[in-house]
């Protein structure tokens, strides 16, 4: 599910280049240094609660638009030049690419396949991973 979150960016004028960023919808606070970083970080800060949520059993707030956002009401409101941006996640791109425990599953196979699979030296979990993506039609 690919949502846009509006996100308050706030500039320190040091000399790390922070930037101070809120997510008002998620209620997440984090930083960045330069802006390239702290739209990354606001990706992955937003990533992960999403994730969160929906671990816990728990609705994804939907985001508001930009308008419903009152830079003078952020939390980092007057520290430094602040604009509000949107900022786009997928939340099952991003468990995909974040999520990579590993699971043991019983597989059944028929004796002669598996001796012929040692044979070849074939991981079979291998196998098994790449037929299961293609089947479901997903990429890691």
């Amino acid at each position: 599910m690919k949502q846009v979150y509006p996100v308050i960016f706030t500039q320190l004028n040091d000399e790390k280049d922070t930037v101070l960023i809120e997510v008002p919808d998620l209620n997440i606070l984090t930083e960045g240094f330069g802006m390239a970083n702290a739209v990354e970080m606001a990706r992955d800060a937003i990533g992960l609660k999403g994730i969160c949520y929906e671990d816990d059993g728990v609705k994804i707030p939907k985001p508001r638009t930009l308008a419903e956002i009152d830079l003078t009401n952020g939390t980092f409101a007057g520290e430094g030049a602040a604009c509000v941006s949107l900022v786009d996640i997928d939340f099952q791109e991003y468990r995909r690419r974040s999520d990579n425990k590993t699971v043991r599953r019983n597989v059944t196979l028929p004796n002669w396949l598996n001796q012929e699979a040692e044979k070849a030296h074939i991981n079979v979990s291998r196998v098994l991973q790449e037929a299961l993506m293609t089947k479901l039609g997903v990429s890691r």
